[in-house]
């Protein structure tokens, strides 16, 4: 009698789902650091300069969500951005308790440089794969997303 294997939903529930997407994760970001330190950038200053410039974060709170970092970490990094001169804060005219976050002249024109640099990353990450499944990997990561979105 052969014993019949456990299938791939009941093995990934046992955790090895949140292995797997930790060391995606994982390689993604070492991936990012080691190609933007030519320009003398971390992947989560990217994180927050890339943030700005597509108009997707310029608050504290907004780039916590973003790195999910708590404000604490988060002040840090913007306290080591701010010092390198790569960003500036400005009152918010919403919020006198608060600032936002703009780009300098400087951190503007490395934007561009370090998208470039992050597309090569992914671009070899996914390289392989072809269009069908490019389109399956991103389905089943909404879904996932998705799940968890219903589940809080």
């Amino acid at each position: 009698m052969t014993k019949s294997r456990p299938s791939a939903i009941a093995m990934l529930s046992t955790g090895e789902l949140g292995f797997s997407i930790s060391g995606v994760r994982n390689a993604i970001w070492t991936s990012i650091e080691k190609e933007l330190e030519p320009l003398d950038i971390t992947a989560a200053q990217f994180v927050v300069f890339n943030s700005i410039a597509m108009g997707k974060g310029r608050t504290i709170g907004e780039f916590c969500r973003v790195l999910g970092y708590d404000s604490g970490a988060m002040t840090r990094l913007l306290d080591r951005i701010e010092k390198k001169g790569l960003i500036r804060r400005v009152a918010n005219p919403d919020d006198r308790r608060s600032y936002l976050v703009e780009l300098t002249a400087e951190s503007a024109a490395l934007v561009p440089q370090a998208r470039r640099r992050v597309q090569k990353v992914f671009a070899r990450l996914l390289d392989g794969f072809d269009e069908q499944e490019a389109v399956a990997l991103k389905a089943s990561l909404e879904k996932i997303l998705a799940n968890v979105a219903r589940a809080t």
